[in-house]
C-alpha cells in the first residue's frame, strides 16, 4: 500500500496534519506493484500534457510502465513533451484529440487512464471579454465532456479495470473572486464528474471508476505566467501529481491535494465555510466580504486550534 506522504510527496511531513478517516468506496487498497490500473503494460490518454501537471503525470505513469497517448493544442511544446516520455516507455503516441481514441485503440486496444487535465485561464470579468468566457469554457468544461462522450463508451466494454480523472480546481469549490469564468468552468468539471463517478457506480458490474483531481497551489504555465522561480508556497508539478497517483491508488474520489502554504486542515474549512454561505443564508463569497472577513478568520483560527486539539 503507499504511504500516506502528508503533505508533499517529495517532503517531510508537518507534525499535526494526520488526515482524517475516509470510507472508500471505489476500489480497495492495493500495492503499488499489483494495482489493476496503474502497472506496466496499460494505456494511459492524457489532455493537456504538453506542460506542467499533465507533463509530469505522463512522465510519472511513464516510469511506472504505462503507454502514454499525448494529446494538446501546443503542437511544438507537446513534440518535445512526448520525446521525453518516449525515453522512458519507448512508445508515445502524439495525435489531435478528435482522432486519438480510434488510433489509441488500433495501437493498444484500451485505454486504463483517462486524465482529462486541459485548462486554460484568461483573465475574465462578470460583463465583460465575452469571446474569452467562450473559449475558457470550450476548453475548460466542453473539452472535458468532448473527451468523456468519446472515450468512456469504449472503456465501459473493456474487461479490465480503468479510471477517469478529472482535473478540478479549488476554485471551482471555494469560487474566489479574480476569474468568475475559469471558477466557473471548474464548478462544472466537479458536478459532471459527480455525476459520472454516481452513473459508473450505479452501473452492473462496471469496471470503470471515475476521480476528481483538485491541485493545490501548483507551479505550471498556467499559474505562473510571468514565469520566474517557483513561490515557496507551491508544490511542483511532479509534487501534485505523485500525490494524485497515491490517492487514486486508495480509490479516493476527492483528491483534495494540499500544498506548501494552505495544508488538507486549512482547505477542509475554507470549503466548509463556502457551503455554510447557502446553508446559513449569508452574502454570497462571505469569505472575502468586509462584514464577515474578521469573522472568517476567526472560524479559521477556532477550527485549527480544535482540530489540533483532537490530534493530540
Amino acid at each position: 500500500m503507499p504511504l500516506d506522504r502528508g503533505p508533499s510527496p517529495l517532503c517531510p511531513s508537518i507534525r499535526g496534519t494526520t488526515p482524517s478517516h475516509r470510507r472508500f468506496e471505489a476500489m480497495s487498497p492495493v500495492d503499488d506493484e499489483v494495482h489493476p490500473v496503474i502497472h506496466a503494460g496499460r494505456v494511459a490518454v492524457i489532455t493537456g500534457a504538453a506542460s506542467g501537471i499533465g507533463k509530469a503525470a505522463a512522465i510519472e505513469l511513464a516510469k511506472a510502465g504505462l503507454k502514454i497517448a499525448l494529446a494538446d493544442v501546443m503542437e511544438d511544446v507537446l513534440v518535445t513533451t512526448g520525446k521525453e516520455v518516449a525515453t522512458i516507455v519507448g512508445d508515445a503516441n502524439l495525435e489531435d484529440v478528435q482522432r486519438l481514441r480510434d488510433k489509441v485503440y488500433e495501437a493498444w486496444g484500451e485505454v486504463a487512464v483517462l486524465l482529462n487535465n486541459a485548462a486554460i485561464g484568461p483573465d475574465t470579468r462578470s460583463w465583460e471579454l465575452l469571446d474569452q468566457w467562450r473559449s475558457t469554457f470550450e476548453v475548460n468544461l466542453f473539452g472535458v465532456i468532448n473527451v468523456q462522450h468519446t472515450f468512456v463508451p469504449s472503456m465501459l466494454h473493456q474487461e479490465n479495470q480503468a479510471m477517469v480523472i478529472n482535473t478540478g480546481s479549488k476554485q471551482g469549490i471555494t469560487n474566489p473572486p479574480g476569474n468568475p469564468a475559469y471558477n466557473a468552468t471548474k464548478a462544472a468539471v466537479k458536478s459532471l464528474t459527480e455525476g459520472l463517478a454516481h452513473e459508473l457506480r450505479e452501473r452492473p458490474s462496471c469496471n470503470v471508476t471515475a476521480h476528481l483531481f483538485i491541485p493545490g497551489w501548483t507551479f505550471t504555465g498556467l499559474t505562473a505566467r510571468s514565469g520566474g522561480v517557483k513561490p515557496a508556497g507551491a508544490w511542483t508539478a511532479e509534487e501534485t501529481v505523485l500525490y494524485m497517483l497515491d490517492r487514486v491508488r486508495l480509490g479516493e474520489f476527492y483528491i483534495l491535494c494540499p500544498d506548501n502554504e494552505a495544508r488538507r486542515a486549512v482547505d477542509q474549512l475554507r470549503i466548509m465555510w463556502a457551503a455554510a454561505d447557502v446553508a446559513e443564508g449569508r452574502p454570497a463569497l462571505s469569505r472575502w466580504h468586509r462584514d464577515w472577513k474578521s469573522l472568517f478568520e476567526e472560524y479559521i483560527r477556532d477550527g485549527l486550534a480544535d482540530m489540533s486539539g483532537i490530534m493530540r
